[in-house]
């Protein structure tokens, strides 16, 4: 009697109340719109500079070369098994030397330039998935390497120096120029890239082969999907896109520099995992990447302009990516929970 009458105390006993997130929340891009509203607010508050044209023009104009080199990242991650291209700001600084070699010492023309450092950039990058995938090593060993390998081969190859000289033959369009008041670099070459591979994730087989590979390397190679061949290719479209990065770069501020992409790789990493790319692979969205992109953009010039040392301003990006991450983890036990 008494555990039928507590059974109907239970059941009569009002639920309890718990608070239910809005549906946008529960997207990435949902949280990371938020983000960016309350950082433009904050910023603009926080600085009478920030809003103003030519700061928000700088703004677009550097988080244009680290979203590049993000977006090729977001590819290595993708394709998971521990996924992850440290040499990619030293391949940027490599690339940016042979461009640098060819048009401001040997007198080439800066755009035929352009396509050799593509294509040294696509090769160095094939090189590290070559490595990882031919001798089974840890990528993040394999980048560590190289990373030191390409940086150091570029101080060795200018001594340190910066090269320059090749301001001619209208190089300029790509770094210096604009279009309906936006960076050429942005308009031109960020959005496209991105909408590239947002086409090339979602749309193609390639893309879902690269899901598949980044998901379950094993239950893809019994599907048939020839993993090793997408892993490596997804290195060279990293290596690729750091050397856009180094030919907009250099365009940008006529100085091919040993050291263009010093420090890039953390941020590249930063930005890919903080739009919502899961670190073992085969989960998340180009478009997350491009609003951390933006996000990241945000709070790193306002902080600079509100006098916040550059300490401080990691400091606050990291907490941002170590928050994001745990409420990631929050949200995939509840799936798994209920």
């Amino acid at each position: 009697m008494s555990t039928e009458t507590d059974a109907k105390d239970v059941r009569d006993r009002p639920a309890r109340t718990r608070f239910v997130a809005p549906a946008f929340l529960k997207d990435r891009r949902g949280a990371l719109l938020l983000l960016i509203v309350l950082a433009m607010i904050v910023m603009s508050l926080s600085s009478p500079y920030f809003l103003q044209v030519p700061n928000l023009l700088t703004l677009m104009q550097y988080s244009a070369v680290v979203g590049i080199l993000a977006l090729g990242q977001t590819m290595v991650i993708l394709g998971g098994g521990g996924g992850i291209d440290l040499s990619i700001g030293s391949i940027m600084s490599a690339c940016s030397v042979v461009f640098g070699i060819l048009a401001g010492e040997h007198g080439v023309s800066p755009w035929l330039a352009a396509l050799v450092a593509l294509v040294a950039g696509a090769v160095l990058g094939a090189l590290n998935g070559l490595l990882i995938t031919a001798l089974g090593l840890p990528p993040l060993i394999v980048t560590l390497g190289t990373w030191y390998l390409y940086a150091s081969a570029a101080q060795v190859a200018t001594g340190g120096t910066d090269v320059s000289g090749f301001d001619r033959d209208g190089f300029t369009l790509l770094g210096q120029t604009s279009v309906l008041g936006v960076p050429f670099q942005v308009l031109c070459i960020l959005v496209p890239l991105g909408a590239i591979m947002v086409f090339l994730t979602r749309r193609t087989a390639y893309g879902r082969n690269v899901y598949a590979v980044g998901s379950s390397d094993v239950t893809a190679r019994l599907a048939g999907v020839p993993v090793d061949r997408i892993r490596i290719s997804l290195y060279a479209i990293s290596g690729t896109t750091a050397a856009v990065g180094a030919i907009v770069t250099a365009s940008w501020l006529l100085n091919a520099k040993s050291t263009a992409g010093s420090g890039l790789e953390l941020q590249a990493i930063t930005i890919a995992v903080l739009g919502g790319i899961a670190i073992t692979g085969g989960l998340g969205r180009i478009s997350g990447v491009l609003m951390a992109l933006v996000l990241v953009g945000i709070l790193s010039n306002g902080l600079q302009l509100a006098d916040v040392g550059s300490t401080f301003q990691r400091g606050l990006l990291g907490a941002v990516l170590v928050v994001s991450m745990l409420v990631r983890s929050r949200a995939e036990a509840r799936r798994l929970v209920t």
